[in-house]
């Protein structure tokens, strides 16, 4: 797992003046609404005795600790021990962590790592968001499996004949042949743009309204650091854009929370009766993948390139574990690094660099690991 980086907890909506626990990098985060409407982010343990913040309630902005009644300011200080009297002294270790917090794009973003503001990665683009032409769903799904095999399943661009054959895989069975492609850098992240031949219309909802047969789909697959993945696929008669945060709850848990958008089928009186089928196909196509992803061992990808075989069309999964190798050579990866000081060192100089020039990664589908 990664510090350093803004994490999209939770969808926006789910936040509100009551408490919510957030478990996310195997710690746990306490997050609420203010008056204002602002969000509160805490770290979700009492240091009186360690009782959940999350089970206490907000007052006058504060959070209320449901053992002992402490209460607690935005900023992490305690201002109120009741068993101590209105004149009672607060121990000057009364504090509970805080973290920076936005909200954008939909979701809940909260700063994990101790990078000052002004060198923090920045949260990236999501101009579907905005765009008046698409309309969104949301869904969130939970997989039994590390966060790193669920995003390389999401950006391998060689299983949709095998993996998703019962939905919208159907028709790339005849023709399963990966083109060449070029990995491209992007801020914090890489992208690619990818071709697949096709023979018949999907299964499912998409057989109704997209993909007329013997065509080719363009899509283009992007990801951005540490856990963000976008997948635009052009099915001829309308475009659908992808957008998933796979945030690592622990070591053995992640949770896919996404966002669908399409520039088709967005007048109002249609999403009624058709988000609900858009719904139901993205769940069915996250099964596919789930099944596949938690079976993988070993659980994380490897550290070594070659514990694993690859091939040329794997070279946008490669860029990213060549992409987080960096971020855990330049110290942020939130276990102690077993790398010797004077290794450490030399390739926190050589990232200070790569950092400098947005962590450019320019991977060829041509070659072979």
């Amino acid at each position: 797992m990664l510090k350093n980086f803004w994490y999209a907890c939770e969808f926006s909506s789910a936040i509100v003046h009551k408490p919510k626990s957030i478990k996310m990098l195997g710690q746990n985060f306490v997050l609420y609404r203010d008056r204002q409407e602002q969000i509160v982010a805490l770290k979700d343990q009492c240091p009186h005795r360690g009782a959940a913040l999350s089970l206490g309630w907000v007052e006058d902005n504060c959070i209320r600790c449901p053992y002992h009644g402490w209460k607690f300011r935005s900023d992490g200080q305690c201002t109120d021990i009741p068993a101590n009297g209105p004149a009672g002294s607060l121990p000057p270790k009364a504090q509970v962590a805080t973290y920076p917090v936005q909200e954008k794009y939909g979701f809940i973003w909260i700063f994990y790592g101790d990078l000052p503001e002004a060198r923090r990665p920045p949260i990236p683009p999501l101009p579907e968001y905005d765009d008046p032409s698409f309309h969104s769903i949301s869904v969130s799904v939970k997989f039994n499996a590390h966060y790193t095999r669920v995003i390389e399943n999401a950006l391998c661009p060689a299983h949709m004949a095998t993996v998703h054959a019962n939905s919208f895989g159907a028709g790339f069975a005849e023709d399963p042949r990966v083109a060449p492609y070029q990995v491209e850098s992007r801020p914090w992240g890489l992208s690619a743009k990818l071709q697949y031949a096709n023979y018949t219309k999907p299964k499912g909802i998409f057989k109704l309204f997209f993909r007329p047969s013997r065509t080719t789909l363009n899509a283009r697959t992007t990801f951005y650091m540490p856990n963000i993945t976008i997948v635009e696929s052009d099915f001829v008669r309308g475009k659908m854009v992808n957008y998933a945060i796979h945030l690592p709850v622990d070591d053995t848990t992640t949770i896919s929370k996404r966002m669908q958008f399409r520039n088709v089928f967005i007048q109002r009186w249609m999403q009624r009766w058709i988000d609900p089928l858009f719904v139901k196909f993205h769940y069915k196509v996250c099964e596919e993948d789930r099944a596949v992803s938690e079976s993988q061992y070993p659980p994380v990808i490897p550290d070594s390139f070659s514990e694993e075989v690859h091939t040329p069309a794997d070279a946008l999964p490669l860029a990213y574990r060549k992409l987080r190798q960096q971020c855990i050579a330049l110290g942020w990866g939130t276990k102690p690094s077993s790398q010797p000081a004077q290794i450490t060192d030399r390739l926190n100089d050589q990232l200070e660099v790569a950092v400098t020039d947005q962590l450019v990664v320019d991977a060829k589908a041509g070659s072979s690991i």
